[in-house]
């Protein structure tokens, strides 16, 4: 098609031959796929392990092109595949939009001409005095662009009421019909030329020059042409993911497709889907590993302390991947929206017996300290129950924005964390191939408030059989059978020199009351609280009234508020700071929390 389309044209085009086009072009890129493997394994490896000379050096080299051009035709050719596809599906809404309105044409006995022009008949009406009159038949020329308002009675080629006096006609009723049903041809065929003109440009730019030489800066305009194609395809192949389905229904989709449309999705489209709950997590981590380089391009080109501090954990967390990890890193999400966001598991959360999914507090963000520390917490957490079952992956979940100062804390960002939380636990739970995993929601610090709001939503957070909460400000709760589990399901961390699990009440802040060490607290509450167990979100979840599971942490150092040191409320995760707490933490993850170490209530 060109740019000469005509709504003949359009309404004749079998969509069909399209996509049949596109598989032909699949069968090439699959083919090309198998000849690559077969070059790579079965010749390449075979010189290179077992000849050493210089014609088997030459040979080697030959072979590695001709991977190369085979690499090269793989992903064009699919490419030109989604293209085609993308064009299909795009054609569809103007040939219907063309289709209903010479249907409506055809029952009101109109004419639809080559020029798209719409003739309609004459017919009887009457004017005011009652009078049968023949208001003329005409043809309307159809407009692709809607007026503004209609043009007034008795202009120039506007009919009138009012026969019989100078500049008027009578009104023929089939007048306006026939002008709606013009100006929609009109406007099918304009949407049509500009979808083709758009695939047309990016079809030709998927054309190779006779006699190339694929090379690794060739392989490179891969990545150019593939953005190429999701510009003009993207709408397309967004319109099929179930975004505002549940992540049940996401993987029973994600099931359904065929191994093709999952690699048009993969190589197109990976920011559709690396962070889609309820797709698979292996799938989720390649198509994020595919997509992050893309991410890192794109914010290189704007300006701003933010971008770079989000820049730069970016490619920290490129750098990870680069490397072998224990266990085993899956990425199963990221994006620069809010303050970052970051998913990482260390082992594969679908085929772990016992999974935990961690949710970081105050003050954490995208960026170097995230990568350094906080994602190391997660990781310390897997290897250290690992030693008590070595099917276990633990999470990261930066997918929401935490408050970044105390002085800013309140319940929104944990209401609005919360549904991502728990929609990211369902995922979790339908793609988890084991009958009954075992599922620990952790959250330390003003993460423990999001999954305490997460918990007490309906149903709870999906899956979840275990409630971590460590150095919690409170979870907006009285009593630890409000989370979901049963009081002997949530466990609780609280080192006596945190400060966070000791924040006054908003009452006793507004009465003008500061912190003041632990000591103070506990003497201060004395006027305000009888219990001395009132936290800035409720009942604190180490106090015996909340009736939790608490256990042994280290008291930590003591804080110094000039310097601004709260050390303790750090440690929590760490081995080397905290052996108690992590191993209790790793115990509770590992389904062993008979083998936790107890510690008395507050």
């Amino acid at each position: 098609m060109t740019g000469t389309l005509t709504w003949q044209q359009l309404r004749d085009l079998k969509t069909s031959e399209l996509t049949e086009a596109g598989d032909k072009w699949h069968e090439v890129s699959g083919r090309s796929a198998s000849d690559r493997v077969r070059v790579d394994r079965a010749m390449t490896a075979k010189i290179t392990e077992t000849q050493e000379s210089d014609a088997a050096t030459a040979a080697a080299g030959r072979l590695r092109r001709l991977s190369r051009n085979f690499q090269y035709l793989q992903s064009e050719c699919g490419l030109v595949r989604t293209a085609l596809n993308g064009l299909a599906g795009d054609l569809v809404g103007p040939q219907n939009q063309l289709k209903r309105a010479l249907a409506d044409a055809a029952a009101l006995n109109f004419t639809v001409h080559e020029d798209g022009s719409v003739s309609y008949p004459a017919a009887q009406v009457e004017d005011l005095a009652g009078a049968e009159q023949e208001a003329p038949g005409g043809r309307s020329q159809g407009s692709s662009r809607l007026p503004l308002e209609p043009p007034a009675l008795g202009s120039p080629g506007q009919p009138s009421l009012y026969p019989g006096y100078s500049g008027f006609r009578p009104v023929n009723p089939n007048a306006a019909k026939a002008q709606d049903v013009a100006d929609r041809i009109a406007r099918a065929v304009r949407s049509a030329r500009e979808i083709d003109a758009r695939y047309a440009k990016t079809l030709n730019g998927l054309r190779a020059e006779k006699g190339l030489d694929v090379t690794a800066a060739t392989l490179k305009d891969v990545a150019r042409d593939t953005a190429d194609v999701r510009s003009t395809a993207g709408n397309h192949l967004a319109e099929g993911i179930p975004q505002d389905k549940s992540p049940a229904e996401r993987k029973k989709w994600w099931d359904g497709l065929a191994d093709e449309q999952r690699q048009e999705y993969l190589k197109v489209a990976p920011d559709l889907i690396g962070g889609l709950d309820g797709i698979p997590a292996a799938v989720r981590d390649e198509a994020n590993r595919t997509y992050l380089p893309v991410l890192i391009e794109e914010m290189g080109h704007r300006g701003g302390d933010d971008v770079k501090t989000k820049l730069d954990a970016l490619r920290m967390i490129q750098g990870k991947l680069d490397e072998p990890s224990h266990p085993p890193m899956f990425l199963l999400g990221i994006g620069d929206e809010g303050n970052g966001r970051a998913i990482v598991s260390y082992g594969n959360p679908d085929t772990s017996r016992h999974v935990a999914a961690y949710v970081p507090g105050l003050g954490t963000k995208l960026d170097d300290e995230f990568v350094d520390d906080t994602m190391k917490r997660a990781q310390d957490t897997a290897l250290i129950a690992r030693e008590s079952d070595p099917s276990v992956a633990s999470i990261i979940w930066l997918g929401y924005d935490a408050p970044q100062h105390v002085d800013v804390m309140s319940k929104g960002d944990a209401q609005r964390g919360a549904p991502a939380y728990n929609e990211f636990m369902a995922g979790i739970s339908v793609t988890n191939g084991n009958e009954d995993p075992h599922v620990t929601a952790i959250g330390h610090s003003y993460g423990s408030l999001t999954v305490g709001t997460a918990a007490k939503q309906s149903g709870g957070i999906p899956g979840v059989d275990d409630v971590i909460l460590l150095g919690s400000p409170g979870v907006d709760a009285q009593k630890a059978t409000e989370l979901g589990v049963g009081r002997d399901h949530v466990f609780v961390g609280a080192a006596d020199n945190d400060p966070v699990t000791h924040l006054p009440t908003k009452g006793e802040v507004a009465l003008g009351w500061g912190l003041g060490g632990p000591t103070g607290v506990r003497v201060g509450r004395d006027l305000f609280d009888v219990g001395n167990d009132d936290l800035y979100f409720g009942k604190d979840p180490a106090s015996a009234a909340f009736g939790a599971q608490r256990f042994e942490v280290d008291d930590g150092p003591r804080m110094i508020l000039e310097a601004g040191l709260f050390e303790a409320h750090s440690q929590y995760f760490d081995p080397e700071r905290d052996q108690a707490s992590a191993t209790n933490i790793a115990k509770v993850v590992a389904g062993r929390p008979e083998e936790i170490v107890r510690e008395k209530h507050r």
